[in-house]
């Protein structure tokens, strides 16, 4: 049976898709509450306030049990008896994944899928339910539908879908008047259609409304979009910003400083001050004067655990954001720099460039000439940046933080003013504290905020080593702390010992050494005391000021926490890595995995999640996780995170002198150097490790750096030693009775009689390799084999089945190359149209992989599949640039 619990409509419980009689209005209105609340215990007196506020009647409890009583019936005649259930404090619902719409709405949107989101809609929310707490709940809700409605529309407008939105939106602003921005967005979608009476007659009923209603004047960026109507203006800009929140407070001076003009605004600020909130907000007020395109980027200059994103890379972003084609986006440093001004020069864009680093990171970014308005966020102040105003912020005004506190907390702090005052003292006024502290005391009914304000002086200061907080955010975190028990205080602490940017309850098991139920609960606590953020189902995080503040009073079994992290790591990677190229199962470590597998789609699926853990996690096992992942990083073409990993491995080695272990780090940083077209490095290091190999007797070992440096002869066309390394290869594989090495090996020396034109002998041994690897039961193999046999013998239908096997088993690195070979074959039969197709694809997925080799033979191909001179010479051009910083020329290639 399939059950499903509603809030987004009339409140129901239905078993496929039949609903179930039984719970009369105030049971729905009880049941209500506990599903807006789900997973949190409600007390009984919390539920008494919750259905008759301040004056309940005499039997207010008699009829809470009986509510609860019915409610448990109804849910048991459901097969959902489960899910309710009474603890000492009170009663909880933990519906399960996809049972409760409010929690699938919540989902989709997180996930982007905002129409989606939307179709669960069946009317107004809590429909056909009374009581106290309904109205507000009520409100919030729609406040969460139009907020979505809205992102919506601008993602819809943002793809030129403007005269499919017209009749939606016409609905919303009748049944919204006044709400400003569904009314822009109407306006713009009207005017993209190319009916501009009517999208001025919507800007006078908006302003008329408004005026009746509220006295006031429409906004600055609302009086931007009617002028430009007016003038008959485009406004097809497409806008990367980040969802504006709907109760945006207070910074009235800020915002209106940066609506004065400037080109570039540096706004700076301690952690937690609200910098990338007021950007964004100044932003979504802007954007009408910005017609060309509103812009963004994070840069991660203080996210802890992650690597800033370097100037190059943001401008990638940026300019694809710009709708400038990926094709002219191939150079770096100052070139790239000179492109992006170039797409600026003559356009009005706006350009929020999130959490800085310092002056050099956002320097490269910066536009060349009037027309575009740069905000930049930084924690530091920005003084060395030419032709730049800056904005340093300071914690919220008292009034704006009253504003805040009671927007989050209700009307119950209207009540004692001078207490509210007191606790936004003792958050320092820090708008982050503020929430922090507010949304707990929303969740507790039964304090008042003088209680509250008490218990926050009582708190010791755990935020010492915090330099970028005041004593007032350590009150707040360390009240949220304290209030915290044991269990849930231990893990916390724990969890701030976790290198990486999320984790999952396997995780949190490890490092807490607990049953994976009691580990998974304890997230949950924590999550349900805004103690961690929680952004896809299953995985976890920390807000950063919470991860220093978790940072700041390590445990005292530290080191044995992240022991036991990186072992799981490591046999949980071992596990899925085994599931996804059995083939190399015997050179992987095997204990008992924490979790396991359905299948090697999921496997992969978790290893592309934890992929950044587990390099940052593997510690004392960095060589063990070097070797288990090397296979996976390499076909999944990670492999600038492969460099990482085997670098760490090999200085590991090496201090540990572990020879072996060295050898064996060697080979795997040279495969991802080699892919990276670091040729020198790749060479040397398989020199070495060949060295090492001989000297362990490793004859298996040998044979892989033989086929390594096999690879560099031939990409540099040295066909002899080519043929020599691999035929070397070759008769250790054989002797040490390894037939995968020895199917690669065939493939390789296939290559190299191919590319001195006996097409015949390559294709023997192609033939040879790809039997080997279907006896094997190996796709890898048989996609390369497949691959290159279809090369030998210009076989388009064997060349489609390479494609679709290495797309199969993700082989990422494989699907650009046939690509490639597709894109030959099809200009070999004078397909000038096809194999520009082919190559174009080829090109994309080189450039999405980092892999400058293939990026120039894509582009090779395209000049000549393009029938138009001057279309193709920027092809050779760029192939020829290419090359000659690779060092190598056209036709080298190889494979492991």
């Amino acid at each position: 049976m399939s059950l499903r619990l509603t809030l987004l409509g009339p409140v129901t419980i239905s078993v496929d898709g039949q609903q179930v009689q039984g719970a009369a209005p105030r049971h729905r209105a009880v049941l209500a509450y506990l599903l807006l609340h789900a997973r949190t215990v409600i007390s009984t007196e919390r539920l008494i306030g919750a259905m008759w506020g301040a004056t309940p009647p005499d039997t207010a409890r008699a009829q809470i049990h009986a509510a609860i009583a019915a409610i448990r019936q109804v849910l048991r005649a459901s097969g959902g008896g489960q899910l309710l259930e009474t603890t000492p404090a009170g009663y909880v619902v933990r519906p399960e994944p996809g049972q409760l719409d409010l929690e699938e709405f919540n989902r989709l949107v997180n996930e982007g899928e905002l129409r989606s989101a939307l179709s669960l809609w069946q009317g107004e929310a809590l429909a056909e339910v009374n009581a106290d707490y309904v109205d507000e709940a009520r409100t919030r809700l729609e406040e969460r539908r139009l907020a979505t409605v809205e992102r919506l529309a601008e993602s819809e407008l943002s793809r030129g879908r403007h005269a499919q939105l017209i009749e939606e939106l016409q609905a919303e602003v009748a049944a919204h008047p006044l709400r400003e921005r569904l009314s822009g967005q109407l306006m713009t979608a009207l005017h993209r259609s190319d009916r501009q009476a009517d999208a001025l007659a919507v800007a006078r009923a908006f302003r008329t409304v408004l005026a009746e209603e509220q006295g006031l004047d429409p906004s600055r960026s609302f009086l931007a979009l009617e002028q430009s109507i007016l003038r008959g203006e485009t406004t097809t800009a497409k806008s990367f910003l980040p969802y504006d929140i709907p109760d945006f407070t207070g910074r009235a001076v800020e915002l209106r400083e940066l609506a004065e003009a400037a080109s570039v605004w540096a706004i700076d600020g301690m952690a937690g001050i609200g910098k990338t909130t007021l950007a964004v907000h100044a932003a979504h007020l802007l954007a009408g004067s910005f017609p060309d395109g509103r812009l963004f980027v994070d840069l991660h200059g203080h996210t802890a655990g992650q690597a800033p994103v370097d100037p190059d890379t943001a401008l990638e972003i940026l300019l694809g954001q710009l709708g400038v084609p990926a094709d002219r986006i191939g150079m770096a440093g100052a070139e790239r720099t000179a492109l992006w001004r170039s797409a600026l020069a003559g356009r009005r864009v706006l350009v929020v460039l999130d959490n800085a680093a310092g002056t050099d990171h956002v320097r490269p970014l910066l536009p060349g000439t009037p027309g575009t308005l740069v905000l930049i966020t930084s924690r530091q102040r920005l003084v060395d940046l030419d032709g730049t105003r800056a904005l340093s912020m300071e914690a919220l005004p008292a009034e704006d933080a009253v504003a805040l506190f009671t927007a989050v907390v209700g009307e119950r702090a209207l009540a004692e003013p001078d207490a509210v005052l007191d606790v936004l003292r003792m958050c320092g006024f820090l708008p982050l504290a503020v929430r922090i502290t507010a949304a707990r005391l929303r969740h507790r009914p039964r304090w008042t905020v003088a209680y509250l304000a008490d218990r926050l002086r009582d708190q010791p200061r755990r935020l010492n080593e915090l330099a970028t907080a005041d004593r007032g955010v350590a009150a707040a975190f360390g009240l949220s702390y304290q209030q915290l028990n044991p269990a849930q205080q231990r893990m916390f602490l724990l969890l701030g010992l976790h290198p990486g940017g999320d984790f999952d309850p396997y995780a949190a098991s490890a490092l807490a050494d607990l049953p994976l139920d009691r580990a998974e609960a304890l997230l949950e606590d924590l999550l349900d005391a805004h103690m961690l953020l929680q952004h896809e189902p299953g995985r976890y995080t920390f807000h950063d000021l919470l991860r220093e503040f978790a940072r700041s009073d390590a445990p005292v079994d530290s080191a044995a926490a992240l022991e036991r992290l990186a072992r799981h790591y490591l046999d949980v990677a071992s596990a899925a890595v085994d599931l996804y190229h059995p083939q190399g199962a015997g050179h992987r470590p095997h204990t008992a995995a924490t979790r396991s597998f359905r299948d090697a789609a999921e496997a992969i699926a978790w290893l592309d999640a934890e992929r950044a853990n587990l390099i940052a996690a593997a510690g004392p096992y960095t060589g063990q996780m070097s070797a288990t992942l090397s296979w996976y990083l390499y076909e999944r073409a990670h492999h600038a995170e492969a460099q990482v990993l085997h670098a760490r491995a090999l200085e590991q080695s090496r201090e540990q002198g572990d020879r072996a272990a060295e050898a064996t780090a060697l080979t795997n940083l040279g495969v991802a150097n080699w892919r990276k077209g670091r040729y020198a490095e790749a060479a040397a290091e398989a020199r070495q490790a060949l060295e090492l190999f001989r000297e362990l007797g490793d004859p298996a070992g040998e044979a892989t750096a033989l086929n390594n440096l096999g690879n560099l002869h031939l990409l540099h066309h040295e066909y002899d030693e080519a043929l020599t390394r691999y035929q070397q290869a070759l008769d250790l594989h054989r002797s040490t009775g390894n037939a995968e090495g020895e199917g690669w090996a065939l493939n390789n020396l296939g290559l190299v009689h191919e590319r001195l034109g006996d097409h015949a002998r390559a294709a023997g041994y192609h033939r040879q390799a790809l039997d080997l690897h279907r006896r094997m039961g190996h796709p890898e193999g048989e996609a390369w084999a497949l691959n290159n046999l279809g090369v030998a013998e210009e076989d388009v239908p064997l060349l489609r089945q390479a494609l679709e096997l290495h797309r199969e088993v993700g082989s990422r690195d494989g699907e650009v190359e046939t690509l490639r070979n597709l894109g030959d074959a099809a200009l070999r039969a004078g397909s000038l149209d096809e194999a520009a197709d082919w190559y174009d694809r080829s090109l994309t997925l080189a450039r999405e992989l980092c892999i400058r080799l293939e990026q120039a033979r894509a582009h090779e191909g395209l000049a000549r599949a393009l029938d138009d001179p001057d279309a193709g010479r920027p092809h050779l051009e760029e192939a020829a640039r290419l090359y000659r910083e690779l060092d190598v020329s056209p036709d080298g290639g190889a494979r492991r």
